[in-house]
Parts: C-alpha cells; structure tokens; sequence
C-alpha cells in the first residue's frame, strides 16, 4: 500500500469514529431530553390528580371548621396559581405552596376530632396520602432523569456535542422547601 492510501483510510476511520460519537451522543441528548419530558408530564399528572381531590377535601372540612376560611382561601390561591403555572419552574414553586397549604389544612383535622371519624374524610384522606406517595416517586423520577442528563452534558466527550447542538443543564429539581426541612413539633 502507498503511503498515501495509508494516511487517507486513517484519516476516513478517523472522521468515521468522531462522527460516530457526535451522532451517538446527540441521540442519547434527544433521548433523555424526551425523557426528562416524559417524566415531568408523569409529574404533572400526579399534582393534577392531588389538585383535584382537594376541593372535596376542603369541601369535607368547611363543615366542621367553618371559621377556618384563611386557610380555605390560601388553598385555593395555591390550587389556582398551580393551575395557571406555565413553566416547569413555576409549578415546582405553585406545589410547594400547595404543599405549604394542605399541610396546614390537614392540621386542621387535628383540631377536630368529630372529623377524623367522618367517613368521608377518611377516604379522602387515604387517596391524599396515595397521591402524595405517587408525587414523591413522580418527583424522584424526574430528578433521577435531569442528573443523568445533566452529567451527560458536562461530560467528555458529550460536553462538547451539546455545546455544538444547544444542549444545556437543566437547573430544574425539585428540592425540599425550607419549611419542609424543619424539625416537626409533636404534642401528646
């Protein structure tokens, strides 16, 4: 063989194995970009579902604490803005809120104790307690899926494939809310 036959096949095999990675590394950008899609969708339905059991929560709980109504209306701001949440971001802030807001609803139910033998309340209460278990594997999901993209795009080779195609971090978690991290007071 020539020399020259010698350097042009290194040079195609080269050009083969560079395009071979970017083409490799895009795909599994558009993969993961879909799946972080994906699971954010899975997310929403799941805060969907919470925010629909709500009003008969609230509903269940007006007859026993009628002179509870700044909560009732705190509730119901939350469940609007999440409602009219349109990006990522602001529903991640409008269900922590949300959150903020069942919670302080519920502890209302400690106060009456007529409530908590209330059939009604109780199943809903058990279909809450379903819903936010689904919201936490939701949420962990699409955590799980945001850091294996997010080391995907900050990883050699792949950092430079997504500096080229426009692939960026995605800054989205859900994370803890400050209140959430606090110590709970329990009384006996």
């Amino acid at each position: 063989m020539k020399q020259g036959t010698k350097i042009l096949l290194f040079v195609v095999a080269f050009v083969a194995i560079i395009a071979g990675v970017y083409i490799s590394s895009y795909n599994n950008f558009v993969s993961y970009d879909e799946a972080i899609k994906s699971a954010w969708a899975q997310v929403d339905n799941v805060l969907q579902r919470r925010n629909d059991l709500i009003p008969n929560l609230v509903n269940t709980v007006k007859g026993y604490a009628k002179h509870e109504k700044s909560i009732f209306e705190d509730v119901a701001n939350a469940r609007s803005a999440l409602l009219h949440a349109g990006s990522i971001d602001d529903k991640a802030k409008a269900a922590g809120a949300l959150d903020s807001a069942v919670g302080r609803l519920l502890a209302i139910a400690e106060n009456y104790p007529q409530l908590k033998a209330n059939e009604s309340f109780n199943a809903l209460m058990d279909e809450l307690a379903g819903t936010e278990n689904r919201i936490a594997v939701e949420r962990k999901r699409y955590n799980d899926i945001v850091q294996l993209y997010n080391t995907s795009v900050r990883r050699f080779p792949g950092s430079v494939v997504a500096g080229i195609s426009g692939f960026k971090i995605k800054e989205i978690y859900f994370k803890a809310d400050e209140k959430a991290k606090q110590v709970p007071e329990v009384k006996f």
